[in-house]
């Protein structure tokens, strides 16, 4: 138990937490540390002038003070009053945009880690629960990145203010403090203690939570808008959302049961303080002619001094949860890199041959139980057209990813020109290539943004000639803006949607302005039919002349164009040739061939024939 328990102790502690946060502020907004200061300042002479200004006026009837006097003191705190709240209510409107700014900084390191991140950390569960955590320190103003400041300055006011209404009360006796004290503490930590439950429970309000922000997600999301109507969804989603909102009003209720338990202590607790409080005063006023001005003047500063000690637990406390929030926060920051970036050999995306090996492959994902690719040897010639085939779990993608350089191989090497790539910076190796995946990004922005994946310094000329290669020119002929045509309705209401046809000559179109040397398209076309595949895969094959090509998927008959086909089958290469010699051997490509070529036309296989005798 203590072995789990030290796993789980945060990094970092509360006051290294705090000092990060410190030391961010000092880069990206020095105002904000000074503002907490004039915050708490401006907050503590209020509360000392509402102290004061009961017990000077009275202070002032007692004397028989002329009524001139008297009312220019009432006027006098009045305006102090005022201007103090014109103060702190302009501070506060002010620290806002400094607190955003650099909970906005923040929010840029945790998507910069994301993005580039070694490509297996985005795909590690422990990783991504810690990005999720790190999310959540940022997600809005009552967030530990942002709330800090409040907690910070609430505990420069309250322990300024502790030391300025001991000192007040140090003519009194130790012992009216000390119970003051004892009470104030015991009456924090049983609160405390009783609010806890609800910490102890927080997985039940979690799921509950979970539950009914999904069902409202599901039911606002206009992709899923379809299925609602036509399968009557409607009262099905209402049922679950009105049983789940029914739970979670029932854990409300029980929580609140609990939690009234720690207002009876409180109050328990604040009639024996005042109580002995007020018999103290009123035995000194009464023994000691205590006037009625100080007697008021010290029990309003025992209740204070009570405010200020509940407030200093307090904020200790909530800069421990929120210390607990920034320790994931910054452990997410220092995730380990598994590959060289900056710190690797420099490798130029250059116009010359690159051949890739895969020697001695061996990779098992972490966890797995079974190796997904095994003694694999593979050589991708400089300007070949390589297809890699297979059954779906037959490891192409993630032969893909080897090649890509997303992952290392467990063991074995994936040499670039005879060099281990692990050797190079990993994002230099990025730059060699431009793929198209099965999940490819179109981005809620311009076409022409699309296609260039950049907003600055697009060469629109080099745009147009790709749309056009791509066969996408009429279609954006017909578009209202033409190439600042916005591309989806999330973000712009005049959006367009674009079909899956339009989709895939828009990702050739992207990935002909990259231009890189060697391209990869891992099943890009998996949701089109077949004769929309092909002929998608044909324009890749004419536009991508002359440069090194993978060509991955599970329909054989849209490779057959390649130099070069793989079956990839248990993690290994089954078989390796031509399109016609692998069906000379009448192995399990042609096998998988003939079952396949029933869903084709006969004048696509002609068409394919063709091409093969070419």
């Amino acid at each position: 138990m203590s072995e789990r328990k030290k796993k789980e102790k945060p990094i970092y502690n509360m006051w290294q937490n705090t000092g990060w946060m410190i030391r961010n502020a000092w880069n990206t907004r020095k105002s904000v540390l000074f503002l907490c200061i004039a915050v708490a300042v401006g907050g503590l002479a209020t509360s000392l002038t509402e102290l004061f200004v009961a017990p000077v006026i009275l202070k002032k009837v007692e004397t028989s003070a002329p009524f001139s006097e008297l009312l220019w003191t009432i006027v006098g705190f009045a305006l102090l009053l005022m201007f103090l709240a014109a103060f702190n209510t302009y501070l506060g409107a002010n620290t806002l945009f400094g607190r955003i700014e650099v909970r906005s900084g923040i929010i840029g390191m945790i998507a910069r880690k994301y993005d580039i991140t070694s490509y297996p950390n985005v795909e590690d569960p422990a990783v991504l629960k810690k990005y999720g955590k790190a999310q959540d320190t940022v997600s809005n103003n009552r967030s530990a990145t942002e709330a800090i400041w409040t907690t910070v300055t609430d505990l420069l006011k309250n322990i300024a203010g502790f030391v300025i209404y001991l000192l007040l009360l140090s003519s009194l006796k130790p012992v009216l403090l000390l119970v003051v004290l004892a009470t104030t503490v015991m009456s924090f930590f049983i609160s405390k203690r009783i609010h806890e439950w609800g910490y102890r429970h927080r997985d039940e309000e979690s799921a509950y939570l979970k539950k009914i922000n999904y069902i409202r997600d599901r039911a606002a999301d206009r992709k899923l808008g379809k299925d609602i109507r036509i399968f009557h969804l409607r009262p099905w989603l209402e049922d679950v959302w009105t049983s789940t909102v029914r739970l979670y009003d029932d854990y409300v209720a029980r929580r609140e049961k609990i939690y009234l338990w720690a207002d009876v202590a409180d109050v328990v607790l604040s009639f024996l303080r005042n109580g002995i409080a007020y018999f103290y005063l009123i035995a000194l006023a009464l023994q000691d002619g205590l006037p009625a001005s100080q007697f008021l003047l010290y029990f309003s500063a025992v209740s204070g001094f009570t405010a200020w000690v509940t407030g200093i637990l307090s904020g200790f406390s909530t800069l421990h949860t929120q210390s607990l929030d920034l320790s994931v926060l910054r452990e997410f920051l220092d995730v380990p890199e598994l590959f060289k970036f900056e710190d690797g050999e420099p490798l130029k995306a250059e116009k010359i041959p690159y051949e890739i090996q895969l020697k001695s492959v061996r990779f098992r994902y972490p966890g797995a139980d079974k190796d997904t690719l095994h003694d694999l040897n593979l050589t991708i010639h400089a300007g070949e057209k390589l297809a890699v085939v297979g059954l779906n779990g037959a490891g192409k993608t993630t032969l893909v990813k080897l090649i890509c350089g997303f992952y290392d191989p467990t063991e074995g090497e994936v040499l670039l020109n005879g060099v281990d790539i692990r050797r190079y910076n990993r994002r230099d190796y990025y730059r060699l290539f431009t793929a198209v995946f099965q999940q490819f990004s179109v981005l809620e922005t311009t076409l022409a943004e699309n296609v260039a994946q950049t907003v600055e310094g697009i060469d629109m000329q080099r745009v147009r000639d790709c749309v056009e290669k791509a066969g996408l020119a009429q279609n954006v002929a017909t578009l209202p803006q033409g190439y600042d045509t916005h591309i989806g309705r999330a973000v712009f209401e005049d959006g367009v949607e674009l079909s899956g046809g339009e989709t895939q000559r828009l990702m050739l179109a992207r990935a002909l302005y990259k231009g890189a040397p060697i391209m990869v398209l891992d099943e890009p076309t998996a949701a089109l039919d077949p004769i929309a595949e092909n002929d998608i895969y044909l324009k890749y094959h004419a536009m991508t002349a002359g440069c090194t090509s993978v060509y991955i998927s599970h329909r054989l008959a849209s490779t057959r164009f390649c130099d070069r086909i793989i079956l990839l089958a248990d993690g290994k290469i089954a078989e390796e040739g031509t399109h016609g010699s692998l069906m000379k051997q009448g192995g399990k490509y042609a096998k998988l061939f003939a079952i396949q070529s029933r869903y084709y036309g006969k004048e696509d296989l002609r068409k394919g024939s063709d091409l093969d005798e070419k």
